[in-house]
């Protein structure tokens, strides 16, 4: 599966990056809740794509994690991690890498990666508010 290729199509299609409106233009529904050991988790009930997002955490925190669910939306629509994780304790960690791997093709683009190509690891985690592994998983794409 080309994950940076779906990225590149869906952001065609909805001529945007921003998760949010991403899902808006899917019918998706986002849901703000105070949550409980978890930042946010995907739901696929009665036909409904939900994704929950902690409602405390910081701006670029939920931005984030509304693009790593939009992941699990449409990378692993029919695998429900969170029992799977919680209830059979199936190891789910590919379904995380690649959430994470989605949710950053989608925040970064190839522009900003060229941009920020002098810096370090730690320097583009501190600017852009991302950890450090992430960016690193991006940034070694390019």
């Amino acid at each position: 599966m080309d994950i940076k290729k779906r990225v590149n199509t869906l952001v065609r299609k909805h001529q945007t990056r921003n998760p949010f409106d991403i899902i808006r233009g899917l019918n998706a529904i986002v849901v703000f809740a105070p949550l409980s050991g978890v930042r946010g988790f995907y739901q696929y009930f009665q036909r409904n794509n939900i994704i929950y997002i902690d409602e405390s955490l910081p701006e670029h925190e939920k931005t984030f994690v509304c693009a790593h669910e939009l992941g699990h939306m449409l990378l692993h629509k029919k695998a429900n991690a969170l029992f799977m994780d919680s209830r059979t304790h199936l190891n789910t960690h590919r379904y995380e890498v690649e959430a994470d791997t989605f949710a950053m093709d989608l925040l970064i683009d190839d522009d900003m990666i060229a941009e920020y190509e002098p810096y370090t690891a730690d320097q583009i985690s501190h600017l852009l508010g991302y950890r450090k592994d992430l960016v690193k998983l991006r940034f070694q794409q390019k």
